[in-house]
């Protein structure tokens, strides 16, 4: 087996002369190039099976450069060659009982490149290495280790062997130490954070005579006042602080004098506590000191930024990983220019990167607001930004109207009246504006609509505001006004009363004397359907090519969304147009008025009625044939336009609706959806072609509305915010820059009305999108984070083709993309493109529809094309089911793979408890009740029938429609009386073409439970008409002491006998024991199936026994054989799975992926792997065709057991591979081991995914192999 990919936990960081940043991930060591850009430049994995928990350099004032000389280690080496310059630099990496030393090489050769080497063997220890650092005057490589029980080594890291090993007089348990050395071994100090919440300073090497007679070094200084255990220390030597982050939430800065150096210094006698800092939500796991600064990084995801010169306050949170926190932090010691780079490692395999300046003032990001003093008349009661959609322009314009009907306009630093309004636009207004290009003038202008009470409104360009017109609506209050584009016109609505939405269609032009003049052409207004909160609040319109027809997707008070579609004449000819304003300002004949009305009005024709709740819908916006529409539910729905399929229907369209995606947690009122600008492409080409295809591809996109006080900006599959101003909440006018462009860049500024003020989170006039900005708001994320916590199960989709990638390493193979779904405790779904050739991991879309944990997915897969189509089943916590579509494709314009979801249903068992009749009769789910396992029964065209355990003792069987988008529950039996942990089934035909479909369910009494499914079941499904007698299963088999956790069922043909076959089930369960049971099935002589009741009858209390008293014509189970493997891993089985024909895979929470042959009644364990991922959950396992250019590469995988060669991602230098019984070898097949001999050649490759704290993905060249030839292999 071969590591291909990995993403653990970041436990180990180190910054390199701010040029480099050095990351250690599970045992793999990686260095990140920071200049121009940061981007990756090597890896390799240093430390087989331990966890990277530290990275020490050999000096820190090693200078990397490419100049003629190069300084190493304080030596001067010329180089041999000017045209390639090398440099290199030692460091140590250390983890677990493990060490060893590694190079970092800096090769020019036109361009940089970065390769590690490692120097030497592995290193290990006797006890849990907690700090290393080198001796500074050492000259042999003398190293100095501080160990886990409190004890201090000097390492020669060129033998390994401890030249020195002294422990303290307190022998307790360490939590975290720090060594602080200077010259000699002599002037050495620790100190180290004990079991017992406190700080110990110890000198290892206090005097030979002590060392020699096998005295133990005695406590110099003892610090006390954490309430919990101590994680880290940083000392700053020139101030003589201390400090210590701790369980109990704190961060301790100690005032302890000068530590080491000459003479091994103690510090003071009295040490004192000068502050603690109280900040963090959960565990704080880090802690740095700097001249001014405090840097701390906890449990909670965040890293704080403290002042201590200024009081000890917060004056920056850094916050970019998810749920799991921050688990190693590195602070740089400056750039040079006043910032310095800090970088955090996070519990989901995410790196973050971080500016932060000097003179950083108090929380920066969140509280700087300035007050345009806005000097009246009157209070602003509407904001708008003025311009601003060209690209790199300050933004400094705004426009105010005020509750005496007053516009004012911000411009260059002051205000200034632009138009003042009649009485009727006192007390309330509505306003809008845009900026539009007049074709004639090669200019810009920024036109503003006011809208009153009384039906009136006022639009006029502000530059030349005397250029304006008077619009009349319908008598009544106007609601809402809006201004749309949409390809070269510019369209303005207004909602008025009784659900009338009048529009124009806006012209402006310039005259020969510079004069602006508007030219307005009514169009047909939009009549709502009735409802209570009768008014538009939100609209987006889309241009259908093919029929060139305009349609307009609007949103209602009401939370509806409706589609409305323009006549075969989008505008009313010149005649019409002057009766119909006419009317509209004269009043005319009341009669002929309403029937004019209702001859112009435009029905909707499609409604989603409510689908946003009843708060309303915010905001609704299209791109690239999709629709994304926001409303105060804290959803945002992606839904398209589609065809109608029925065809009594005598609409031509519909809305659909794709999915929900979800904000944070507390973040109910969302206000807009914005494209992230990485996702415009250079050329959108025609933007609306595919509107109607079901191909179209989902934009990353980020949400911006109100949590709690904060307006934020809301990125869903980073799940991190990106802006967060403290505006007060909603209730409020806003505008965000750049405003009508719709897309994110990276920064923006609000602009709001608070308590009769007009405040900014942005100084006017500055400039928004620096290259810089990106480190000091969100920072650099030099790798996505997966998910936060567990990852609880795994899923398969299938594998798509790179297309369009042309290079010399890519013009002869094929590359291709894994496609995998993960589900864990962070409540989320994660759609993963997985690159087994270069390691590269997408996330391609987030799914955050379960209200609880993920415990369980499975998929049913259908290849369209170089595309793939999967019905995506997940089930968890609160007993909630979610089916989802999707579409996995490669996008040829992005180059990288893309992801479509389509929601489909959704069923929770206490919502249809709700709805039941006579409920009070029955006894109410428990709401704690979560569903474990989840396995497919049947497909059929538009329906698929699944069975799932669940942990309240019940064995559940549904049905979900795609067409109709629901799920519904068949049948449900309570026979285990206990939580029912998996499901696993089989399919068989004999000889006559008659099928059986068995189900096995096992619980944690530790038996397993076999249920033999008829046809009449299948029937109900059909009819959702469900079953009402409680079924049986047909056979029971013991099979191990304690619960069930995984099974894998196959088939097998039994020779000659033409009316049976043989059915083998292994399980693996909390015991640690592997079990496999063999089963005969005896189908019925005339291919009948015996019972009626859903499944197989055969009595009341079945067991091994009695299967034999069963009658002669029915379909039979017996028990064949048994035979375990009792301590088949250390700990509890947690999955198991079928590779291939007679080869299981099997993990556990021992950290073993482990390989075992079944052939017959034998049972052999083949192989064990140590995986780099704790807490293995899940297991997905797969089999693909290879072409194998070359074979033989010298190394001999076939020896002794399952070799691991870290890949393309992880090189590793030398076998690190263990096996429990070297007796067993693994034949691959190929027994060339002799040089590398090129030939082409096609076999199967097995592939290996184990999730839990991360996931890892396995290559295995022996999948095809059958038992007989790992036999031979054997003999």
């Amino acid at each position: 087996m071969e590591t291909t990919a990995l993403v653990a936990p970041i436990t180990g960081l180190e910054l390199l002369q701010d040029r480099f940043l050095l990351t250690g991930e599970g045992p793999v060591l990686s260095v990140f190039s920071l200049q121009p850009r940061p981007h990756v430049g090597a890896s390799l994995s240093v430390l087989q099976h331990y966890r990277i928990h530290g990275i020490r350099l050999r000096r820190r004032d090693t200078v990397l450069t490419q100049s003629s000389t190069v300084i190493v280690h304080g030596q001067r080496e010329h180089e041999k060659n000017s045209a390639s310059a090398c440099s290199f630099c030692d460091f140590a990496v250390f983890g677990g009982k493990a060490l060893r030393l590694v190079r970092l090489h800096l090769e020019f050769q036109n361009v940089e490149t970065l390769h590690l080497e490692v120097l030497g063997p592995l290193l290990e220890l006797k006890d849990w290495a907690l700090d290393v650092r080198w001796l500074l005057s050492d000259k042999h490589s003398l190293l100095c280790v501080a160990v886990a029980h409190n004890g201090a080594l000097l390492l020669d890291s060129t033998t390994g062997s401890a030249l020195v090993q002294c422990s303290c007089l307190e022998g307790c348990l360490l939590y975290s130490a720090l060594f602080l050395v200077h010259e000699s071994w002599a002037d050495t100090v620790l100190v180290g954070g004990t079991v017992f919440n406190q700080l110990i300073i110890w000198k290892p090497g206090r005097g030979d005579e002590i060392i020699k007679s096998g005295h133990k070094a005695p406590v110099e200084r003892r610090l006390s006042g954490h309430s919990g255990v101590i994680f880290s220390i940083s000392y700053l030597q020139e101030k003589g602080y201390l400090a210590s982050a701790s369980d109990d939430r704190s961060v301790r800065v100690w005032g302890v004098g000068a530590l080491g150096g000459p003479g091994g210094k103690c510090g003071d006698s009295d040490p004192t506590c000068l502050r603690v800092l109280y900040g963090h939500q959960a565990r704080v796991f880090s802690v740095h000191l700097s001249a001014e600064y405090a840097f701390s990084a906890g449990e909670d995801g965040a890293c704080l930024v403290w002042d201590l010169v200024g009081g000890g306050k917060v004056i920056r949170t850094l916050k970019g990983h998810r749920a799991g926190g921050v688990r190693s932090l590195a602070v740089s010691g400056g750039t040079g220019d006043g910032e310095r780079w800090v970088a955090t490692g996070g519990a989901d395999g995410g790196v973050r990167l971080w500016k932060v300046e000097d003179d950083e003032e108090k929380e920066s990001l969140e509280e700087k607001l300035t007050d345009l003093k806005f000097p009246g008349p009157g209070l602003p009661k509407v904001v708008c930004t003025a311009g601003g959609e060209e690209e790199n322009v300050s933004w400094s314009q705004f426009l105010v109207c005020t509750d005496r009907g007053t516009v004012c306009q911000y411009r260059g630093g002051s205000w200034e009246t632009v138009w003042e309004g009649p009485a009727e636009f006192y007390s309330y207004c509505v306003m809008d504006t845009v900026t539009v290009f007049v074709t004639n003038a090669a200019t810009t202008v920024t036109l503003c609509a006011v809208g009153n009470i009384s039906g009136s409104i006022q639009v006029f360009p502000t530059s030349h505001p005397l250029s304006g017109i008077r619009l009349t609506g319908r008598p009544g209050k106007i609601h809402s006004i809006f201004w749309k584009k949409e390809t070269d016109k510019l369209y303005l609505l207004a909602s008025g009363a009784e659900g009338l939405v009048c529009r124009w269609c806006v012209e402006v032009k310039m005259n020969e004397d510079c004069s602006l003049v508007l030219s307005v052409v009514p169009l047909p207004p939009f009549l709502l359907p009735l409802c209570s909160k009768r008014w538009l609040t939100a609209a987006a319109a889309c241009l259908q090519r093919h029929s060139n027809k305009v349609l307009w997707v609007c949103g209602d008070r009401r939370g509806s969304l409706l589609l409305f579609q323009e006549g075969e004449n989008v505008e009313l000819n010149r005649t019409d147009h002057e009766k119909h304003s006419k009317d509209w300002l004269t009043g005319g004949n009341a009669q002929t008025k309403e029937e004019e009305e209702h001859d112009l009005t435009l029905q909707p024709l499609s409604c989603l009625f409510g689908v946003h709740g009843k708060h309303g819908v915010t905001s609704v916006c299209e791109y690239q044939g999709l629709f994304y529409s926001t409303g105060k539910d804290g959803c945002v729905r992606i839904f398209r336009v589609s065809r109608t399929q029925h065809e009594e229907s005598n609409c031509e369209f519909q809305l659909e609706v794709l999915r929900v995606q979800r904000a944070c947690r507390g973040m109910e009122w969302l206000e807009r959806v914005l494209i992230l600008e990485s996702e415009i492409p250079e050329e959108l080409g025609d933007k609306c072609e595919n509107v109607f295809r079901a191909e179209l591809r989902e934009a990353r996109f980020v949400i911006a509305g109100f949590h709690a006080v904060h307006f934020v900006v809301w990125d869903p599959v980073r799940q991190e915010r990106l802006m967060a101003v403290p505006c007060g909440g909603g209730h409020r006018s806003w505008s965000l820059w750049p405003s009508h462009t719709g897309v994110w860049s990276g920064c923006g500024a609000l602009v709001f009305v608070k308590q009769g003020a007009i405040l900014t989170s942005q100084p006017p006039g500055e400039m928004l999108g620096c290259a810089g900005d990106a480190g000091r708001t969100g920072g650099w994320s030099l790798r996505e984070g997966i998910h936060g916590r567990g990852i609880w199960c795994v899923c398969r989709l299938g594998r798509i083709e790179e297309i369009g990638v042309d290079s010399q390493d890519h013009r002869n193979s094929k590359i291709y993309w894994e496609i995998v779904v993960t589900g864990g405790e962070d409540t989320s779904l994660a759609v993963l493109a997985i690159n087994p050739v270069s390691g590269i991991i997408k996330v391609l879309s987030v799914l955050t529809d379960h209200i609880s944990g993920v415990r369980t997915v499975t998929a049913i897969t259908q290849p369209q094309g170089k595309a793939l189509s999967a019905l995506l089943l997940s089930a968890g916590g609160r007993a909630q089911i979610q089916c989802n579509r999707l579409l996995v494709a490669w996008d040829r314009r992005r180059l990288s793979p893309s992801c479509q979801v389509i929601q489909v249903a959704s069923h929770r068992l206490d919502i249809q408890w709700e709805k039941k009749r006579n409920r009070h009769k029955t006894v109410k789910m428990d709401p704690e009740s979560r569903y474990m396992s989840i396995e497919v029964l049947k497909e059929e065209t538009g329906s698929v029938l699944f069975a799932l355990s669940c942990s309240d003792g019940a064995l559940r069987l549904f049905s979900v429609n795609e067409a109709e988008n629901q799920i519904d529950l068949l049948l449900e039996t309570f026979y285990h009386q206990r939580c029912v942990l998996c499901v696993a089934t089989c399919s068989l035909q004999d000889d006559k073409g008659n099928r059986y479909k068995l189900l096995f369910s096992a619980a944690t009494d530790g038996k397993i439970a076999v249920w033999h499914l008829t046809e009449s079941l299948f029937i109900s499904a059909d009819n959702s008409s469900g079953a009402t007698t409680p079924p049986i299963p047909c056979l029971v088999i013991p099979a191990h002491q304690s619960g069930i956790n995984s099974l894998a069922v196959w088939v097998e043909k039994q020779g000659q006998q033409e009316d049976s076959c043989l059915v083998t089930v292994a399980s693996g369960g909390d015991d640690g024991q592997l079990t496999v049971s063999t089963m005969r099935v005896q189908y019925p002589e005339d291919g009948k199936v015996g019972g009626s009741r859903g499944f197989s009858q055969m009595g009341n209390n079945h067991t091994l026994l009695e299967a034999h008293d069963q009658p002669p014509n029915q379909f039979q189970l017996h028990l064949h054989s048994q035979f375990s493997i009792p301590l088949a891993h250390a700990a509890s089985l947690t999955a198991l799975k079928l590779l291939s024909p007679g080869l299981l895979v099997s993990t556990s929470s021992d950290q073993r992926v482990c390989l075992w042959r079944v052939s017959g009644t034998d049972i052999t364990h083949s192989g064990a792997l140590c995986s780099h991922v704790a807490d293995a959950a899940g297991l997905a396992v797969w089999e693909e065709e290879e072409v194998d250019e070359k074979m033989g590469f010298g190394t001999e995988w076939v020896n002794t057991v399952l070799e691991e060669i870290v890949g393309p991602v992880c090189k590793t230098s030398e076998e690190e591979e263990t096996t429990d019984d070297p007796r067993n070898p693994v034949d691959d097949g190929d027994t060339n081991t002799g040089s590398c001999e090129c030939r082409r050649k096609t076999r199967k490759v097995g592939w290996i995914l184990v999730c839990g704290q991360g996931f890892q993905l396995l290559r295995l060249r022996s999948a095809g192999m059958d038992v007989e030839t790992w036999k031979r292999g054997k003999k």
